[in-house]
């Protein structure tokens, strides 16, 4: 099966570099310059993965608008940014719209694609999961992993494939302290440890919007997460 990648970048230079570089891997590469034409496509036909630059032409934060109305269309779609701007707050600005993934413009093509392999991994592990690791209940906590779906309390919970995996992480064994680079490992991560913060946080910021008495994910100060029993 050949995966389907969008790159969207404003620099026609850097764009046709990625798309060929891309293509020469054995991805099928759709290539846009604007945060508007490639929702126009994603409306039509989403792709496996997602790669976008925060700056889009004269939108300075056309990115981040992109990556919130393409998380709107999917909730697991893989979304990669690579962007020039490497702040704190950029980054964390992408975690927290829902992103998988951010790495900075200058990384290495080699490492771009071990990210991307490790994302899709992570979708293959989704689909290929055994009949016994299918549905995992802990209390009001359902994950399906057959259907990429979270419900507490019955009620549905819309999480990224980041997001899904590190509540798979802590749900699997309730109780058992997580650290951040366990959680790096279960979910594929290769990230520092503020951003497993910023994914931990929106995960249990989700799931307080659908249950504002929500405390099932402890913080175990200065040795990681843990569900509670």
């Amino acid at each position: 099966m050949v995966r389907r990648i969008a790159i969207v970048e404003d620099d026609a230079a850097i764009r046709a570099n990625y798309t060929e570089a891309l293509s020469r891997h054995g991805y099928e590469v759709s290539a846009y310059a604007a945060r508007r034409e490639a929702m126009e496509a994603f409306r039509l036909r989403l792709p496996d993965l997602t790669i976008i630059d925060i700056g889009l032409g004269d939108d300075a934060e056309g990115g981040f608008a992109l990556c919130r109305d393409l998380r709107s269309l999917s909730p697991q779609i893989p979304i990669v940014f690579l962007t020039a701007r490497d702040s704190d707050f950029d980054v964390v600005s992408g975690f927290r719209l829902g992103a998988d993934d951010y790495l900075t413009k200058g990384v290495s093509l080699p490492h771009l694609m071990a990210r991307i392999a490790a994302l899709f991994r992570r979708v293959d592990a989704l689909a290929e999961a055994k009949p016994v690791e299918e549905r995992i209940v802990r209390g009001e906590l359902e994950l399906d992993l057959k259907r990429f779906s979270a419900h507490w309390k019955g009620s549905r919970v819309e999480l990224t494939l980041t997001e899904f995996w590190i509540a798979h992480s802590l749900a699997r064994h309730p109780g058992h302290v997580k650290n951040r680079d366990q959680l790096m490992r279960d979910a594929e991560l290769v990230v520092d440890d503020a951003t497993v913060t910023s994914h931990v946080k929106r995960l249990r910021a989700k799931f307080i919007g659908a249950d504002p008495a929500f405390d099932a994910i402890e913080t175990a100060y200065g040795l990681g997460y843990r569900w509670k029993s």
